[in-house]
């Protein structure tokens, strides 16, 4: 167990972000303020939620985190609250222009912002490692990972002599259609559970019609439902949706987006979930996810 506090005189500390910039802090951080919420959940999942001084308007669902003040959205916090509550170092998700505009914005009011964008689990460990340094806690940073590496080490050992990967069709949004290529952790997700993207995409996430949904023809359709894709019609009520083999065969899944589309702590609760759905014949002591 590491200690809460901070030392009077400890030793400045220096990572490189997911973007390149070298953040450094003449010592750990006390004041940290994490505008998505999975990147919260990973300094609850390190045991360093003490750290924490605000947190998003999404992440009031988080039971350790509702008592922080909130500071705004994920793409639109606002900037008055953050720099008044005097954070040592703000993290940021990487991605739409809003979000760099942020990054900029707290940059010229002077403070440490470090950004990340995880497409992979390697990616997401290191991530973790660099969050750690930060708040000069990189043992309970090697923990998590640690934890997380052995539940997928377990899961592949039990997936090794898979024969069937089935193509799976993960949809983001509808209508409109989008769905996850192979430049997310969505696409990292659907490997590690025993399946192949059907989408060849290197973008993380791609427009479709319809016509081009019928002609992957996918084995498997997930649906995520949050945010992004709120109340999402079922399946076997939309128009050529009846034509899939997905669906012909019911193989299909409605999930969480949080737990799915979040590069967070929760990622390996979403790789179990899948393949316990994927392939129930061979799963090993897999849980439903929390």
């Amino acid at each position: 167990m590491l200690l809460l506090g901070t030392p009077a005189f400890a030793d400045p500390v220096e990572i490189v972000d997911g973007q390149g910039s070298v953040i450094r802090l003449e010592a750990p951080a006390r004041r940290v303020i994490c505008l998505y919420g999975a990147f919260s959940e990973l300094f609850v999942s390190m045991g360093q939620n003490d750290r924490l001084v605000a947190r998003t308007k999404a992440d009031a669902s988080i039971p350790t985190l509702a008592h922080l003040p909130s500071v705004g959205t994920h793409m639109r916090p606002s900037l008055e609250l953050i720099v008044g509550l005097r954070p040592d170092v703000v993290i940021q998700l990487a991605g739409r222009k809003e979000a760099v505009q942020t990054v900029d914005a707290l940059r010229k009011h002077g403070l440490n912002v470090a950004v990340f964008n995880p497409t992979t689990f390697g990616e997401l460990f290191e991530a973790i490692k660099a969050m750690g340094t930060l708040v000069g806690a990189p043992g309970s940073a090697q923990l998590l990972i640690d934890n997380m590496t052995l539940r997928l080490s377990a899961l592949a050992n039990c997936l090794e002599k898979l024969k069937d990967r089935p193509r799976i069709f993960f949809e983001v949004r509808s209508p409109s259609l989008l769905a996850a290529g192979r430049g997310g952790i969505v696409n990292d997700i659907i490997e590690r559970a025993g399946g192949d993207n059907a989408v060849v995409s290197e973008r993380k996430i791609v427009r479709l019609g319809e016509e081009g949904l019928i002609g992957l023809d996918p084995d498997v359709y997930v649906v995520q439902e949050g945010a992004m894709n709120r109340n999402p019609l079922p399946l076997i009520k939309r128009p050529l949706y009846s034509q899939l083999r997905a669906v012909k065969q019911n193989r299909t899944l409605l999930v969480d987006e949080s737990l799915f589309s979040r590069p967070g702590p929760r990622a390996v609760d979403a790789v179990e979930h899948l393949a316990g759905f994927l392939h129930p014949e061979i799963m090993c002591n897999q849980k439903d996810p929390q």
